[in-house]
Protein backbone atom coordinates (compact mmCIF):
# COMPACT_ATOMS: atom_id res chain seq x y z
CA UNK A 1 0.00 0.00 0.00
CA UNK A 2 0.52 3.34 -0.47
CA UNK A 3 0.92 6.47 1.61
CA UNK A 4 0.28 10.29 1.28
CA UNK A 5 0.63 12.71 4.10
CA UNK A 6 -1.74 15.74 4.28
CA UNK A 7 -2.61 18.37 1.39
CA UNK A 8 0.75 19.05 1.04
CA UNK A 9 2.30 15.88 -0.49
CA UNK A 10 3.08 16.50 -4.08
CA UNK A 11 2.66 12.78 -4.72
CA UNK A 12 -0.55 13.10 -3.58
CA UNK A 13 -1.58 15.81 -6.13
CA UNK A 14 -2.29 18.06 -4.25
CA UNK A 15 -4.49 16.47 -1.76
CA UNK A 16 -7.26 15.27 -3.88
CA UNK A 17 -8.89 11.76 -3.62
CA UNK A 18 -9.16 8.69 -5.82
CA UNK A 19 -12.24 6.46 -5.58
CA UNK A 20 -11.45 3.73 -3.28
CA UNK A 21 -8.94 5.76 -1.07
CA UNK A 22 -8.43 5.11 2.42
CA UNK A 23 -8.95 8.38 4.61
CA UNK A 24 -6.99 8.11 8.28
CA UNK A 25 -6.50 10.58 10.67
CA UNK A 26 -3.17 10.92 11.98
CA UNK A 27 -3.39 13.85 14.96
CA UNK A 28 -5.15 13.70 18.19
CA UNK A 29 -7.58 10.95 17.60
CA UNK A 30 -5.70 8.67 15.41
CA UNK A 31 -6.95 5.82 13.51
CA UNK A 32 -10.11 6.49 12.69
CA UNK A 33 -10.13 4.93 8.69
CA UNK A 34 -12.88 5.38 6.43
CA UNK A 35 -13.17 4.17 2.53
CA UNK A 36 -13.46 7.14 0.27
CA UNK A 37 -17.02 6.91 -1.26
CA UNK A 38 -17.04 6.27 -5.38
CA UNK A 39 -19.87 8.58 -5.40
CA UNK A 40 -18.75 11.53 -4.24
CA UNK A 41 -17.63 14.81 -6.11
CA UNK A 42 -13.64 14.02 -5.72
CA UNK A 43 -12.34 17.48 -7.57
CA UNK A 44 -14.08 19.21 -4.26
CA UNK A 45 -12.71 16.91 -1.77
CA UNK A 46 -9.37 17.51 0.19
CA UNK A 47 -7.53 16.45 3.49
CA UNK A 48 -5.74 18.48 5.75
CA UNK A 49 -2.43 18.19 7.50
CA UNK A 50 -4.21 16.09 10.17
CA UNK A 51 -5.30 13.21 7.87
CA UNK A 52 -3.12 11.19 5.48
CA UNK A 53 -4.43 8.48 2.82
CA UNK A 54 -3.52 4.76 2.56
CA UNK A 55 -4.13 3.51 -1.57
CA UNK A 56 -4.22 -0.43 -1.87
CA UNK A 57 -2.56 -2.23 -4.33
CA UNK A 58 -6.05 -3.62 -5.68
CA UNK A 59 -3.95 -6.77 -7.28
CA UNK A 60 -2.61 -7.70 -3.92
CA UNK A 61 -5.12 -6.62 -1.15
CA UNK A 62 -8.54 -4.97 -1.92
CA UNK A 63 -9.22 -1.79 -0.38
CA UNK A 64 -12.67 -3.27 1.45
CA UNK A 65 -10.28 -5.92 3.13
CA UNK A 66 -7.93 -3.54 3.93
CA UNK A 67 -10.39 -1.17 5.46
CA UNK A 68 -11.78 -3.92 7.68
CA UNK A 69 -8.34 -4.89 8.63
CA UNK A 70 -7.24 -1.33 9.79
CA UNK A 71 -10.45 -1.12 11.58
CA UNK A 72 -10.01 -4.17 13.51
CA UNK A 73 -8.32 -4.68 16.70
CA UNK A 74 -5.48 -6.21 14.82
CA UNK A 75 -4.07 -2.68 13.84
CA UNK A 76 -5.73 -0.77 15.86
CA UNK A 77 -3.84 -2.12 18.86
CA UNK A 78 -0.45 -1.71 16.83
CA UNK A 79 -1.64 2.30 16.72
CA UNK A 80 -1.77 2.39 20.58
CA UNK A 81 1.40 0.99 20.97
CA UNK A 82 3.09 3.37 18.27
CA UNK A 83 0.99 6.54 18.47
CA UNK A 84 3.63 9.28 19.97
CA UNK A 85 3.04 12.06 21.95
CA UNK A 86 0.54 12.18 25.15
CA UNK A 87 -1.22 15.71 24.76
CA UNK A 88 -1.81 15.11 20.77
CA UNK A 89 -1.24 11.63 19.96
CA UNK A 90 0.04 11.37 16.10
CA UNK A 91 1.28 9.06 13.52
CA UNK A 92 3.83 9.19 10.93
CA UNK A 93 4.23 7.45 7.11
CA UNK A 94 6.90 5.60 8.73
CA UNK A 95 4.89 4.54 11.05
CA UNK A 96 1.47 3.66 8.95
CA UNK A 97 3.97 1.81 6.87
CA UNK A 98 5.28 -0.40 9.79
CA UNK A 99 1.62 -1.91 10.00
CA UNK A 100 1.69 -5.30 10.08
CA UNK A 101 -0.45 -7.18 6.99
CA UNK A 102 -1.29 -10.27 6.13
CA UNK A 103 -4.03 -11.40 3.75
CA UNK A 104 -5.28 -14.16 1.89
CA UNK A 105 -6.07 -14.19 -1.85
CA UNK A 106 -8.01 -11.59 -3.47
CA UNK A 107 -10.63 -14.07 -3.98
CA UNK A 108 -10.97 -15.01 -0.43
CA UNK A 109 -10.30 -10.85 0.43
CA UNK A 110 -13.92 -10.40 -1.05
CA UNK A 111 -15.69 -13.00 0.47
CA UNK A 112 -14.72 -12.08 3.94
CA UNK A 113 -15.64 -8.72 2.92
CA UNK A 114 -19.22 -9.85 1.52
CA UNK A 115 -19.84 -11.81 4.77
CA UNK A 116 -19.02 -8.56 7.25
CA UNK A 117 -21.06 -6.37 4.76
CA UNK A 118 -23.94 -8.50 5.60
CA UNK A 119 -23.53 -7.97 9.21
CA UNK A 120 -22.71 -4.42 8.50
CA UNK A 121 -26.16 -4.08 6.65
CA UNK A 122 -27.81 -6.07 9.90
CA UNK A 123 -26.11 -3.39 12.17
CA UNK A 124 -27.53 -0.37 9.98
CA UNK A 125 -30.63 -1.93 9.64
CA UNK A 126 -30.50 -1.93 13.85
CA UNK A 127 -29.62 1.76 14.02
CA UNK A 128 -32.00 2.78 11.47
CA UNK A 129 -34.78 1.33 14.08
CA UNK A 130 -33.13 2.93 16.91
CA UNK A 131 -33.34 6.30 15.47
CA UNK A 132 -37.04 5.83 14.58
CA UNK A 133 -38.03 4.52 17.29
CA UNK A 134 -35.97 7.40 19.61
CA UNK A 135 -38.17 10.31 17.10
CA UNK A 136 -41.02 8.77 17.20
CA UNK A 137 -40.56 9.29 21.31
CA UNK A 138 -39.17 12.62 20.84
CA UNK A 139 -42.95 13.56 18.93
CA UNK A 140 -44.73 11.58 21.54
CA UNK A 141 -43.27 13.57 24.71
CA UNK A 142 -44.38 16.77 22.23
CA UNK A 143 -47.86 15.86 22.06
CA UNK A 144 -48.38 13.99 25.41
CA UNK A 145 -46.77 16.44 27.62
CA UNK A 146 -48.28 19.85 25.93
CA UNK A 147 -51.87 17.65 26.12
CA UNK A 148 -52.48 17.25 22.26
CA UNK A 149 -52.79 14.17 22.41
CA UNK A 150 -54.89 12.83 25.42
CA UNK A 151 -54.41 9.15 26.58
CA UNK A 152 -57.38 7.60 27.26
CA UNK A 153 -60.36 8.69 29.62
CA UNK A 154 -58.49 11.96 30.24
CA UNK A 155 -60.04 14.31 28.02
CA UNK A 156 -62.86 16.77 29.63
CA UNK A 157 -62.71 19.25 26.92
CA UNK A 158 -61.55 20.71 24.00
CA UNK A 159 -60.83 24.11 25.28
CA UNK A 160 -57.12 25.19 25.61
CA UNK A 161 -55.18 28.47 27.22
CA UNK A 162 -52.10 29.97 26.15
CA UNK A 163 -48.97 30.72 27.12
CA UNK A 164 -46.02 32.60 26.38
CA UNK A 165 -44.46 28.96 24.77
CA UNK A 166 -47.03 26.57 24.67
CA UNK A 167 -50.78 25.77 24.80
CA UNK A 168 -52.54 23.52 27.18
CA UNK A 169 -55.87 22.01 27.63
CA UNK A 170 -57.92 23.79 30.10
CA UNK A 171 -58.35 21.56 32.55
CA UNK A 172 -54.10 21.81 32.89
CA UNK A 173 -52.61 24.02 35.52
CA UNK A 174 -49.62 25.90 34.16
CA UNK A 175 -47.77 26.45 37.49
CA UNK A 176 -44.54 28.04 38.21
CA UNK A 177 -42.02 25.75 39.28
CA UNK A 178 -41.30 27.33 42.36
CA UNK A 179 -44.74 26.09 43.08
CA UNK A 180 -43.66 22.26 42.97
CA UNK A 181 -40.74 22.00 43.30
CA UNK A 182 -38.08 24.18 46.04
CA UNK A 183 -34.04 24.27 46.24
CA UNK A 184 -32.17 22.01 48.07
CA UNK A 185 -28.51 23.24 49.41
CA UNK A 186 -27.19 20.89 51.24
CA UNK A 187 -22.87 21.08 51.90
CA UNK A 188 -20.81 17.89 51.50
CA UNK A 189 -19.11 18.72 54.65
CA UNK A 190 -16.90 16.11 56.90
CA UNK A 191 -17.61 13.01 54.44
CA UNK A 192 -15.10 11.54 51.75
CA UNK A 193 -16.94 8.85 51.10
CA UNK A 194 -19.78 10.04 48.72
CA UNK A 195 -19.58 9.24 44.46
CA UNK A 196 -18.94 12.26 42.84
CA UNK A 197 -22.08 12.77 39.69
CA UNK A 198 -22.13 14.95 37.12
CA UNK A 199 -24.71 15.33 34.38
CA UNK A 200 -24.49 14.56 30.67
CA UNK A 201 -26.93 15.89 28.04
CA UNK A 202 -28.09 12.51 26.88
CA UNK A 203 -27.70 10.39 30.00
CA UNK A 204 -28.66 12.48 32.90
CA UNK A 205 -26.20 11.61 35.94
CA UNK A 206 -23.24 9.81 35.73
CA UNK A 207 -20.07 8.52 37.98
CA UNK A 208 -17.99 11.44 36.87
CA UNK A 209 -14.47 9.52 37.32
CA UNK A 210 -16.34 6.68 34.99
CA UNK A 211 -17.56 8.86 32.41
CA UNK A 212 -14.34 10.95 31.87
CA UNK A 213 -11.67 8.26 32.10
CA UNK A 214 -10.63 10.39 34.69
CA UNK A 215 -10.66 12.78 37.92
CA UNK A 216 -11.88 16.16 36.69
CA UNK A 217 -13.60 17.50 39.74
CA UNK A 218 -11.78 18.89 42.58
CA UNK A 219 -9.73 17.04 45.26
CA UNK A 220 -11.45 18.81 48.27
CA UNK A 221 -14.98 17.97 47.60
CA UNK A 222 -15.90 19.91 51.14
CA UNK A 223 -18.37 22.32 49.28
CA UNK A 224 -19.86 20.15 47.11
CA UNK A 225 -23.85 19.89 47.06
CA UNK A 226 -25.45 16.79 48.19
CA UNK A 227 -27.85 15.24 45.99
CA UNK A 228 -30.51 12.19 46.92
CA UNK A 229 -32.45 10.02 44.59
CA UNK A 230 -35.29 11.33 43.02
CA UNK A 231 -33.99 14.76 43.20
CA UNK A 232 -32.90 17.16 40.16
CA UNK A 233 -29.45 18.78 39.61
CA UNK A 234 -28.27 21.18 36.39
CA UNK A 235 -24.91 22.86 36.14
CA UNK A 236 -26.20 26.11 36.21
CA UNK A 237 -23.85 27.23 33.45
CA UNK A 238 -24.48 24.39 30.68
CA UNK A 239 -28.38 24.15 31.46
CA UNK A 240 -29.31 25.65 27.92
CA UNK A 241 -27.80 22.68 26.18
CA UNK A 242 -30.25 20.73 27.85
CA UNK A 243 -28.16 19.07 30.82
CA UNK A 244 -30.16 18.69 33.67
CA UNK A 245 -30.30 15.48 35.55
CA UNK A 246 -33.34 13.16 37.60
CA UNK A 247 -30.68 11.25 40.04
CA UNK A 248 -31.97 7.65 39.81
CA UNK A 249 -29.21 5.33 39.56
CA UNK A 250 -27.84 6.44 43.67
CA UNK A 251 -29.13 7.21 46.85
CA UNK A 252 -26.91 9.74 47.64
CA UNK A 253 -24.45 11.71 45.68
CA UNK A 254 -22.86 15.09 45.43
CA UNK A 255 -22.26 17.67 42.71
CA UNK A 256 -19.91 20.48 42.21
CA UNK A 257 -20.71 23.80 43.99
CA UNK A 258 -22.17 25.10 40.34
CA UNK A 259 -24.67 22.76 40.37
CA UNK A 260 -28.42 23.70 41.75
CA UNK A 261 -29.98 21.06 43.19
CA UNK A 262 -33.99 20.92 43.95
CA UNK A 263 -36.65 18.59 44.43
CA UNK A 264 -39.92 18.33 44.04
CA UNK A 265 -43.27 19.15 46.69
CA UNK A 266 -46.37 19.19 45.77
CA UNK A 267 -48.80 17.16 43.12
CA UNK A 268 -46.14 16.61 40.68
CA UNK A 269 -44.36 13.17 40.06
CA UNK A 270 -40.77 13.83 39.25
CA UNK A 271 -40.20 11.49 36.16
CA UNK A 272 -42.93 13.57 34.39
CA UNK A 273 -41.49 16.86 35.03
CA UNK A 274 -38.17 15.48 34.10
CA UNK A 275 -39.90 14.37 30.61
CA UNK A 276 -41.06 17.97 30.52
CA UNK A 277 -37.83 19.33 30.73
CA UNK A 278 -36.41 16.99 28.23
CA UNK A 279 -38.73 17.96 25.76
CA UNK A 280 -36.88 20.95 22.45
CA UNK A 281 -39.43 23.23 23.71
CA UNK A 282 -37.86 23.65 27.26
CA UNK A 283 -34.54 23.37 26.10
CA UNK A 284 -35.53 26.94 24.20
CA UNK A 285 -37.04 27.97 27.49
CA UNK A 286 -33.64 27.12 28.96
CA UNK A 287 -31.78 28.95 26.73
CA UNK A 288 -34.29 31.55 26.51
CA UNK A 289 -34.19 32.29 30.35
CA UNK A 290 -30.02 31.98 30.53
CA UNK A 291 -29.55 35.16 27.90
CA UNK A 292 -32.24 37.21 29.85
CA UNK A 293 -30.75 35.93 33.46
CA UNK A 294 -29.86 38.77 35.78
CA UNK A 295 -25.95 37.87 36.36
CA UNK A 296 -25.89 37.78 32.65
CA UNK A 297 -22.65 35.47 32.89
CA UNK A 298 -24.49 32.96 31.10
CA UNK A 299 -26.39 31.13 33.84
CA UNK A 300 -29.30 29.93 35.06
CA UNK A 301 -29.48 30.41 38.76
CA UNK A 302 -33.06 29.41 40.75
CA UNK A 303 -33.90 32.31 41.54
CA UNK A 304 -35.16 32.77 37.44
CA UNK A 305 -35.04 28.87 37.08
CA UNK A 306 -37.70 28.90 39.13
CA UNK A 307 -40.58 31.24 37.57
CA UNK A 308 -40.64 29.15 34.60
CA UNK A 309 -43.94 28.12 33.94
CA UNK A 310 -44.58 23.90 33.58
CA UNK A 311 -47.41 21.74 31.95
CA UNK A 312 -49.03 20.65 34.88
CA UNK A 313 -52.29 17.31 34.09
CA UNK A 314 -53.82 15.46 37.58
CA UNK A 315 -51.45 13.09 39.07
CA UNK A 316 -53.25 10.48 37.65
CA UNK A 317 -52.82 11.58 34.11
CA UNK A 318 -48.78 12.38 34.99
CA UNK A 319 -48.58 9.00 35.77
CA UNK A 320 -50.33 7.89 32.81
CA UNK A 321 -48.06 10.03 30.62
CA UNK A 322 -44.83 8.43 32.59
CA UNK A 323 -46.06 4.91 31.97
CA UNK A 324 -46.01 5.03 28.63
CA UNK A 325 -42.67 7.23 28.11
CA UNK A 326 -41.30 4.16 30.13
CA UNK A 327 -42.81 1.83 27.39
CA UNK A 328 -40.79 3.62 24.96
CA UNK A 329 -38.08 3.58 26.87
CA UNK A 330 -37.88 -0.39 27.34
CA UNK A 331 -38.55 -0.78 23.84
CA UNK A 332 -35.20 1.28 22.84
CA UNK A 333 -33.07 -0.48 25.54
CA UNK A 334 -33.99 -3.80 24.02
CA UNK A 335 -32.79 -2.36 20.56
CA UNK A 336 -30.02 -1.40 22.05
CA UNK A 337 -29.03 -4.92 23.70
CA UNK A 338 -29.53 -6.72 20.63
CA UNK A 339 -27.23 -3.77 18.70
CA UNK A 340 -24.10 -4.25 21.14
CA UNK A 341 -24.91 -8.20 20.74
CA UNK A 342 -24.50 -7.88 17.27
CA UNK A 343 -21.59 -5.42 17.28
CA UNK A 344 -19.87 -7.90 19.23
CA UNK A 345 -20.69 -10.57 17.34
CA UNK A 346 -19.11 -8.75 14.44
CA UNK A 347 -15.98 -8.29 16.27
CA UNK A 348 -15.82 -11.67 17.10
CA UNK A 349 -16.27 -12.49 13.40
CA UNK A 350 -13.92 -10.49 12.31
CA UNK A 351 -11.01 -11.32 14.30
CA UNK A 352 -11.31 -14.94 13.35
CA UNK A 353 -11.68 -14.38 9.53
CA UNK A 354 -9.15 -11.68 9.05
CA UNK A 355 -6.77 -14.14 11.28
CA UNK A 356 -7.47 -17.12 9.38
CA UNK A 357 -8.99 -19.24 12.02
CA UNK A 358 -11.74 -19.81 10.19
CA UNK A 359 -11.47 -19.62 6.51
CA UNK A 360 -14.17 -19.37 3.87
CA UNK A 361 -15.43 -21.45 1.02
CA UNK A 362 -14.43 -19.86 -2.20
Amino acid sequence: MSVYFGEKDKKLRKGKLQKRDLVITTRGTVGNFVLYDKNAPFKNIRINSGMAIIRSNDSIVCSEFLLALLKSSLIQNQIKRIAFGSAQPQLTIKLINGFEITAPSLSEQKKITEILSTWDKAIEQMRKLIDAKKHRKKDLMQQLLTGKKRLPGFLKSKGRNSYRFFDLPEDWECPQIRDVAQEYSERNTGRDDLTVLSCSKHLGFVESSEYFGKQVFSADTSNYKVIRRNYFGYPSNHIEEGSIGLLLTHDLGIVSPIYTVFKCIDNIIPEYLYAVFKTDTFRHIFAISTNASVDRRGSLRWREFSLIRVPHPSIKEQQAIVDVLNVSDREIAQLDTKLKALEKQKRGLMQKLLTGEVRVTI
